[in-house]
C-alpha cells in the first residue's frame, strides 16, 4: 500500500485536531472506568477506518500502517514522562508529596503511598508506580 496525499493530510489533521482533545488532562484525569476507557478508546478506530484503502485491514494493522499507537499506550507513555518530570526536579512541587522515594534500595525507586479511599487508587502517583 502507497501512502497517499490524502492518507498523509488524514493522519495530519487527525494528529493535529482530534488527539490533542483525547489526551487533554490525561496525567490529571485518566480513565479507570471501563465505560470511559471504551468511550475515550472508541475515536480513535473510527478515525482510521475513514483513511482510503486500509478500511479492511483491523486496527492493529492501520496503527501501524500510520505510525501511530494505541491511547492507552499513549497515556502510560505520558504518565511515565510526567514522573520523569517530578522526579527530577523539573516542576516546583516537592515531590514526597507525589511519591514515596527510596525506603528500600537506590534513592530513585518509587513506591506507592498509602489511601484510604479507593479515589487514591486510581491517582497519577499509585497508577505509575504500577507501571
Amino acid at each position: 500500500m502507497d501512502r497517499s496525499k490524502e492518507t498523509i493530510l488524514a493522519i495530519t489533521l487527525y494528529r493535529s485536531l482530534v488527539r490533542p482533545y483525547l489526551e487533554f488532562c490525561i496525567p490529571v484525569w485518566n480513565p479507570y472506568l471501563v465505560k470511559d476507557i471504551k468511550l475515550v478508546e472508541s475515536v480513535q478506530p473510527w478515525a482510521t477506518k475513514m483513511v482510503q484503502g486500509i478500511q479492511h485491514l483491523n486496527y492493529d494493522d492501520r496503527l501501524n500502517y500510520l505510525g501511530l499507537m494505541r491511547l492507552e499506550k499513549r497515556r502510560v507513555r505520558s504518565d511515565l514522562i510526567e514522573t520523569f518530570k517530578f522526579i527530577k526536579g523539573l516542576y516546583d512541587v516537592e515531590k514526597e508529596i507525589f511519591f514515596e522515594l527510596g525506603r528500600r534500595g537506590h534513592d530513585q525507586k518509587l513506591f506507592k503511598k498509602g489511601f484510604s479511599h479507593d479515589v487514591r487508587k486510581f491517582a497519577f502517583s499509585n497508577r505509575v508506580v504500577n507501571d
